[in-house]
């Protein structure tokens, strides 16, 4: 087996993993129906990273060996829920931190409550 194709492999087998354990459902969650007929959506943000490395080392035989290992890491953060009744949605934020990427998700469900306000008024 060449060096770069133990290494594809190497990559591939690492890649594989993490998508086998991420999906949509990490993101958007199952719903929980409540007896009040609400719907309740929880919703996270889901980071992940991984790393691959490898090398051929000689032997005596002419004949290369390849030595390689991967390892990946997820993070699933809460950040809101969605919650759902008598057709009006609303979405509720988790608090927690100040980064720009979660200052941007936050802006996401003013916008949702925006167009589905104006949804609403189009059907009336």
């Amino acid at each position: 087996m060449s060096k770069d194709n133990s290494a594809a492999n190497l990559l591939q087998t690492t890649f594989d993993k993490v998508k086998d354990n991420i999906d949509v459902s990490t993101v958007i969650g199952d719903p929980v129906y409540t007896e009040s007929g609400m719907t309740i959506i929880p919703i996270s943000k889901v980071t992940y990273g991984f790393a691959t490395g490898g090398d051929d080392f000689p032997t005596s035989g002419g004949k290369e060996m390849f030595g390689g290992c991967g390892g990946a890491g997820v993070t699933i953060t809460p950040v809101a829920f969605m919650l759902i009744q008598d057709g009006e949605v609303t979405i509720k934020h988790i608090s927690g931190s100040d980064s720009a990427a979660e200052k941007m998700v936050n802006l996401v469900p003013d916008m949702f409550d925006k167009v589905s306000g104006f949804m609403n008024r189009s059907k009336d």
